[in-house]
């Protein structure tokens, strides 16, 4: 809904820096909502329809919305739909105070989430820019630096972290930046000398589904995420990008050519190796919300090419379980180097794969001994080619998205080739794997490392530790939405330990992979960006000297005091 005049708003800002309460005057939303056209909406929790009470405050309910969003709540392209809605909704909550506005994932129907119950803002940004143009950035970045009042930036909605909320900001929504153009022959701005390359431009707001069915209609295929709502120019870029097809094309920060963005001095600019370089290399993996808000990115494309795949599929039991793990373990160091990526899936268990690089032949002989392990044990192993990664997209990713609408966090570490290169380091990995099983669940390992991609040291702002890994081991919890602010924090404490004791103890000097990193990962710092760290901090402090973009454990973060949201972890 469209702001409301006559309405002053009380923002609790908790920085030691400033007044505990700051008030933003009637004249002053109005005056940014007129410089922004009328783009300036009021925000409320995405499942408020369902709900009779809004902050202990008696509300109408919509009975028709709230159909529609019951329907919906596990839905990530209805959810990517509504400024409000997150695909893993802790962060549409306030979990420390257990402020929250949720429905049951398992059952949206349930009327015992809201019979009752009231409807809490949670971590929803009160107000929020639907972002049009980059002058509708430059009047937020104004009325923060006025104000006081902090910013946050969201576009999807796909964030591990919860760095696209903030409690008490000024939401900007980049979703309905919407244009894409194919370029046969792109050059970057000021770079006339460079050889021009096969691109795709893309706006903001722009999702995997959307560039991928461009990408394949002008014959060329766009190196992306896995999940099909996960926004090209965002968070997944900027912290490093990694895709199945990663161990032979490299990540997302290896094929983007140029980033246009607002950075918090106001400016419009174009970032490339030829013209702000150095800020160039701070958003290829110096992380999302950071150094300035994205409106439109250029990625390098390849010609569309058959792919081979590999489907294996079987049920585990205590007397295969280790003969699994073994394969795994003990053949991919050989996979990486023919490039093979993919995902180890929990459930069902077993393989997706795929192999730019190979012929049939050549794929079946690879995966002989997997597919001879899942015939022995009553299981499936298709390999096929299939005629582009579109056609992957549709038959692999599509058909199997996960739902969300859940509760969901997640810890990993990568895993260095040299953990596989040894009898020691092979045995344990074997062990991890097993004792992971039996705790934790059935692994998901995502392969999407560039271990075999020709990369130049030192262009990306990644963790260093992404070029000589072969997995990106991970593990996650999830809880019931109506658990308890203490439930919450025990489930959120045990995973950190678990990544701490265990993933981290695998490869203690290697990194983790930002975008679903641990929440409370340990030396951060280190972990997500190596001996990069130094030189981010330093161009945060250049480009954002007033700090007027800050979240949760980003580059320069001023710190936990400054998200309350997030709980104190016991350990």
């Amino acid at each position: 809904m469209n702001l409301a005049t006559g309405f002053l708003f009380a923002w609790s800002l908790r920085s030691s820096l400033s007044t505990p309460i700051l008030e933003v005057s009637t004249d002053q939303w109005r005056e940014l909502n007129a410089s922004v056209d009328g783009r300036l909406h009021i925000a409320r929790p995405f499942a408020l329809p369902c709900f009779s009470l809004y902050k202990n405050r008696s509300v109408p309910e919509d009975i028709e919305a709230c159909s529609a969003i019951q329907a919906n709540y596990t839905s990530p392209n209805f959810r990517l739909e509504s400024f409000s809605a997150n695909m893993n909704v802790e962060y549409e909550t306030c979990m420390s105070t257990h402020s929250q506005c949720l429905l049951d994932t398992t059952d949206p129907t349930s009327p015992l989430a809201t019979t009752g119950i009231s409807c809490e803002q949670g971590e929803i940004p009160p107000y929020y820019i639907d972002i049009s143009t980059a002058s509708d950035v430059q009047e937020a970045f104004k009325f923060s630096k006025q104000t006081q009042v902090p910013l946050s930036i969201k576009n999807t909605g796909h964030d591990y972290m919860g760095r696209s909320r903030r409690q008490n900001s000024l939401g900007l929504w980049t979703h309905n930046l919407q244009a894409m153009s194919f370029h046969p022959q792109f050059v970057p701005e000021q770079c006339g000398d460079l050889e021009s390359q096969r691109a795709i431009t893309v706006g903001a707001g722009v999702t995997f589904e959307q560039v991928y069915a461009f990408a394949d209609d002008n014959d060329a295929m766009f190196v992306g995420a896995y999940a099909q709502s996960v926004g090209v120019s965002g968070g997944w870029v900027m912290g490093g990008g990694h895709s199945v097809l990663s161990p032979t094309l490299g990540l997302g920060v290896d094929r983007v050519l140029e980033i246009k963005l607002v950075t918090p001095d106001g400016k419009l600019r174009s970032a490339n190796e030829c013209q702000n370089a150095d800020l160039f290399w701070a958003l290829r993996g110096g992380g999302g919300g950071t150094f300035g808000v994205v409106l439109e990115s250029t990625h390098r494309v390849e010609r569309r090419i058959p792919l081979q795949v590999i489907n294996m599929t079987f049920t585990p039991t205590s007397s295969n379980l280790r003969e699994y793990f073994e394969i795994l373990v003990n053949t991919s160091a050989e996979w990486a180097a023919l490039g093979w990526g993919g995902h180890v899936n929990s459930a069902p268990a077993g393989i997706i794969y795929v192999n730019p690089r190979l012929s049939l032949a050549q794929a079946t002989a690879s995966m002989a001994q997997l597919s001879a392990f899942a015939k022995a044990n009553d299981g499936t192993a298709v390999i096929e080619t299939l005629p582009s990664w579109y056609d992957f997209f549709m038959k692999f990713i599509v058909e199997v998205e996960a739902p969300v609408g859940n509760l969901l966090a997640l810890g990993s570490r990568l895993i260095p080739k040299a953990n596989f290169e040894s009898g020691e380091g092979r045995a344990s990995l074997v062990a991890h794997l097993l004792a992971q099983t039996a705790a934790r669940g059935m692994p998901y390992i995502p392969v999407g490392t560039p271990i075999s991609f020709n990369y130049t040291p030192g262009t990306t702002s990644v963790t260093p530790a992404w070029r000589d890994a072969i997995w990106h081991l991970a593990s996650g919890s999830s809880w019931p939405y109506n658990s308890t602010a203490a439930q919450t924090r025990g489930v959120l404490g045990s995973l950190h330990d678990f990544v701490h004791r265990n993933l981290t103890a695998l490869a203690p000097n290697s990194g983790a992979y930002m975008n679903e990193g641990d929440v409370y990962e340990s030396d951060h710092e280190f972990s997500y960006w190596g001996p990069n760290y130094p030189r981010l901090l330093a161009l945060k402090q250049k480009y954002d000297p007033e700090g007027l973009l800050d979240c949760w454990r980003c580059v320069g973060w001023k710190g936990a005091a400054e998200f309350p949201c997030y709980p104190k972890l016991d350990t």
